[in-house]
């Protein structure tokens, strides 16, 4: 947000000192003119012209908390000074201190209301400090000024869109990105808006208008992917992966790579992906159910378990991990993995139909019997195939106790 800076004459036969300085900050040798107007300064306190080019020019050196104390004399020596009003102001907001900045910018703006800095800033200033309304008004002053501002209507959009009306905000960061090209990127900041907002379609629309931009291309793919369209996913994912690749965008391109079956392509991106966030629990859980659907079920297991040791109640983890033990007849373990799920309370009755499985396979009658008869209690004919198999393997059981 630097401004450039303002200057001002205000000798007609300086002292040496300032002269010498005037022509520092003139060539732009800030340094320099720093040391010029501290002789100036110590020749004459009361010279408020010096101070004031003292204070300009320690902010182009960076001195920021010395230029700002600089200003603030300034002030003293001449109160309502423009200049000083303005520039402590900006300087100010540009230190991350809109509240202070606020009074000096509106005591500016009210001495030159046809002026566009002092609105525009202070707009700015008012937006930071949380005072939308006064933001907003501030902002309509400035665009009455200078209608082609492109900074004063991306300003403008932003206080509309904190305050809920997205619509009228969406409109100004169009005109932003119209009115200067080098402001085009706020739509993409619009584009995040929207889809917080619910509008993921208009969302994905913008981030269409910009296929160079590796962010926009993976948010695309993504958007596409969340809408049941991982074929038009896929180009924009690989896109992206190409030019800025992350465990992230990997993982959203094997999902889309699965949700067309194409497993075989979704597995070194996971692989990939792994090596670089071991720790990234969505990406082996994903990287499990592929081993799982292409029956590794061993490496499948092995995945699982280390999502577990990092999430122990990760309920989805112990669901898979439970349905490759019985698969690999690992009964123990799958019954104490059914156990933990009772103990996270997501037990469903699907769960009994698996410890029916189980304790037939273990030939412990009665508890095959107990669970496939809370099975069937709590499916109630929502799972009839499994359902007939209970009812079946219950008559054969109850038959075989009695006759022993």
């Amino acid at each position: 947000m630097r401004a450039a800076a303002l200057v001002i004459m205000l000798w007609t036969q300086a002292a040496d000192p300032a002269l010498e300085g005037w022509k520092a900050l003139e060539a732009k040798r800030y340094d320099e003119a720093v040391r010029h107007f501290r002789k100036a300064v110590e020749a004459n306190p009361e010279d408020y012209a010096a101070r004031f080019h003292l204070a300009l020019a320690l902010s182009l050196t960076g001195s920021h908390a010395e230029a700002i104390a600089g200003y603030k004399a300034v002030l003293e020596l001449k109160p309502g000074l423009f200049e000083a009003q303005l520039n402590l102001g900006i300087l100010l907001l540009e230190q991350n201190d809109a509240t202070a900045a606020i009074p000096y910018l509106e005591a500016a703006a009210e001495q030159k209301p046809a002026e566009f800095r002092p609105a525009y800033y202070l707009a700015e200033a008012l937006r930071i400090a949380g005072q939308d309304a006064r933001a907003e008004r501030a902002y309509r002053r400035a665009l009455e000024i200078d209608p082609r501002s492109a900074a004063a209507r991306l300003g403008l959009a932003r206080v509309r869109a904190r305050q809920g009306r997205l619509t009228e905000a969406a409109n100004d960061f169009r005109r932003a990105a119209e009115l200067d090209p080098s402001y085009r990127d706020v739509l993409l900041e619009l584009g995040a808006l929207l889809e917080r907002a619910g509008q993921k379609q208009e969302a994905a629309e913008l981030y269409e208008q910009f296929p160079d931009n590796a962010g926009a291309r993976e948010r695309l793919g993504e958007l596409l992917l969340e809408a049941g369209r991982p074929a038009e996913a896929i180009p924009h994912l690989e896109w992206a992966v190409a030019r800025s690749p992350t465990p992230a965008n990997r993982l959203a391109l094997a999902a889309a790579y699965l949700r067309t079956n194409k497993p075989d392509q979704a597995l070194p991106l996971l692989e990939r992906a792994l090596q670089e966030a071991p720790d990234h629990a969505d990406l082996r859980m994903m990287y499990g159910r592929v081993l799982r659907d292409s029956r590794r079920y061993a490496e499948a297991a092995r995945e699982f378990t280390r999502v577990l040791q990092a999430r122990p109640d990760f309920v989805e983890a112990w669901k898979e991990l439970t349905g490759m033990l019985i698969l690999l007849e690992d009964y123990p373990r799958a019954l104490a993995a059914l156990d933990r799920l009772k103990t996270l309370g997501a037990e469903t009755a699907a769960h009994h139909y698996f410890r029916g499985m189980i304790f037939d396979k273990m030939q412990q009658i009665r508890l095959a019997i107990e669970a496939y008869e809370k099975f069937l209690a709590m499916s109630g004919g929502a799972n009839p195939d499994e359902e007939f198999v209970a009812r079946q393997r219950v008559r054969i059981l109850k038959r075989e106790l009695d006759r022993r």
